[in-house]
């Protein structure tokens, strides 16, 4: 049987891999990518290019985070059921360029991070009373998805009639 120190990073690359096949266009197509990239932004957001090493941050943070809670007890059903937690935090993140782009909606984008966070913030709750250390790990994400969604927000409010 396969540790699941590598087990769960393997999972966490599986399901990115899988989104990646579902939704090819959102990165690829220069359909989408030109209407992205031609929306108006806020002046303050002078990190954009910071962006992608944010996120990969975030990921480690999870997996080291969900790795944690494994290491607790993985015979416990409450265990598992926060593994599956994990994945739907993994899910709400990969989902939100897919549903932005391929639905053309700033709208959409807000709703879908501010889910998201929602999402991360439970898992975060349930976690920290069985490793502390795995709740500080997905605070990263709790603090970040805010921000992120308040940037979908800002540019919503500068491109309305992309709602």
């Amino acid at each position: 049987m396969l540790p699941f120190w590598l087990v769960i990073p393997g999972v966490a690359l599986a399901i990115a891999f899988v989104f990646n096949r579902l939704f090819p266009d959102t990165y690829k197509s220069a359909q989408h990518y030109d209407w992205f990239r031609r929306l108006r932004r806020p002046r303050w957001l002078t990190f954009e290019g910071a962006i992608p090493f944010i996120w990969i941050f975030i990921f480690i943070c999870g997996i080291a985070s969900a790795c944690l809670v494994w290491q607790v007890d993985p015979s416990r059903p409450i265990i598992r059921g926060l593994m599956a937690g994990y994945v739907g935090v993994e899910v709400a993140i990969l989902a939100y360029m897919p549903l932005l782009c391929g639905l053309r909606s700033l709208r959409v984008g807000v709703i879908a991070g501010a889910s998201g966070w929602l999402w991360g913030s439970l898992l975060t709750l349930w976690v920290w009373p069985l490793s502390a250390w795995a709740g500080v790990l997905l605070l990263p994400y709790v603090l970040w998805s805010p921000i992120g969604t308040y940037v979908t927000w800002e540019m919503l409010q500068l491109n309305p009639t992309e709602a």
